[in-house]
């Protein structure tokens, strides 16, 4: 499996930081298999935080290995147990099980419009779960533990311009 992060430095060795915000899937190093959604976050990183350069870090996985080795929570489509684990880690209420990876759906800007009217209550969570099933949603990789992370091999950068 090919995964890429996207930054505004290379990370040749991903490691665990400590968010300064709620994530989709929690505090962890954040991967997904579309370069592009990569590309446009690594530029959004670096429009943020005003140093370094867009990049994006590449990287190989064996994922029958990582994924039979390690605590997994998967998540098919953005359903109801989707939507719930979701608004938990965005709201920093969740309590449950600890997981060591997490796949599943990213709530990207345009899905984040939509859940944050359900996080206000405007709408139901039947209207969000309706609007969400019409968006193209791409997956992220979350590795939350160090031996998670153990599984990926930096292969290389793409550096934007």
């Amino acid at each position: 499996m090919i995964l890429y992060h996207g930054s505004n430095m290379a990370v040749e060795q991903p490691k665990l930081l400590v968010q300064n915000r709620y994530l989709d899937f929690g505090t962890g190093f954040y991967t997904t298999e579309n370069k592009n959604q990569t590309i446009s976050f690594a530029n959004k990183v670096y429009l943020r935080r005003r140093e370094g350069s867009p990049i994006v870090s590449i990287y190989e996985m064996d994922e029958s290995a990582a994924f039979s080795s390690c605590n997994l929570l998967r998540f098919a489509e953005p359903d109801e147990t989707w939507l719930d684990f979701v608004y938990m880690h965005r709201t920093g209420t969740y309590s449950g099980k600890p997981y060591e990876l997490i796949y599943g759906p990213v709530a990207d800007d345009d899905v984040y419009e939509t859940f944050m009217l359900y996080a206000t209550g405007t709408l139901t969570r039947e209207e969000t779960l309706k609007r969400l099933k019409i968006k193209r949603l791409f997956n992220q990789l979350v590795f939350s533990s160090d031996r998670a992370i153990s599984f990926l091999k930096f292969t290389q950068i793409l550096q934007e311009d």
